[in-house]
């Protein structure tokens, strides 16, 4: 059996997600997926707008994905949930900052090297990230704040 594991934040479920979770497991047999400890969030991205309990939960929920855990916190290295998922490949999305060649080089380097990492295709959609959604939203309550305002000026 193959094991991908797949790692994120998952803030605001949205289509792109499930595009990368679907990607992620039509490359092996079982997917894991690695949801961000809220701290991490917090550390490298932004609040999280839902707690990591609530998005493992959510991802979860979702077809493709076989189990889903929470990440370690900040300060733990990121490398230490390896043996608990001990997956075959590492599935990254299209838009995670992370440099495959570096995270190749430091699972050699802990002598994990037969795990594969890949980087799997985006989703060519308007609305496929969390920012793009919520500059979205705040775009639709402009011109409705913008709509009203004129509405009362008549």
């Amino acid at each position: 059996m193959k094991r991908v594991m797949a790692v994120g934040v998952f803030d605001l479920l949205h289509a792109g997600h499930l595009h990368y979770l679907e990607q992620a497991k039509a490359l092996g047999d079982h997917l894991t997926v690695v949801v961000a400890h809220d701290d991490t969030v917090r550390k490298r991205k932004h609040e999280p707008v839902t707690g990591q309990d609530l998005r493992r939960r959510m991802v979860e929920g979702l077809k493709p994905v076989d189990d889903s855990i929470i990440g370690n916190p900040p300060n733990v290295p990121i490398f230490d949930i390896l043996p608990i998922v001990n997956p075959d490949i590492i599935a990254l999305g299209y838009d995670q900052i992370h440099a495959v060649e570096k995270i190749k080089s430091q699972l050699l380097e802990l002598g994990l090297d037969s795990i594969e990492v890949t980087r799997v295709e985006g989703l060519n959609d308007d609305l496929d990230g969390t920012r793009k959604i919520i500059a979205r939203i705040l775009e639709l309550a402009a011109e409705r704040k913008q709509s009203d305002d004129s509405k009362d000026g008549e």
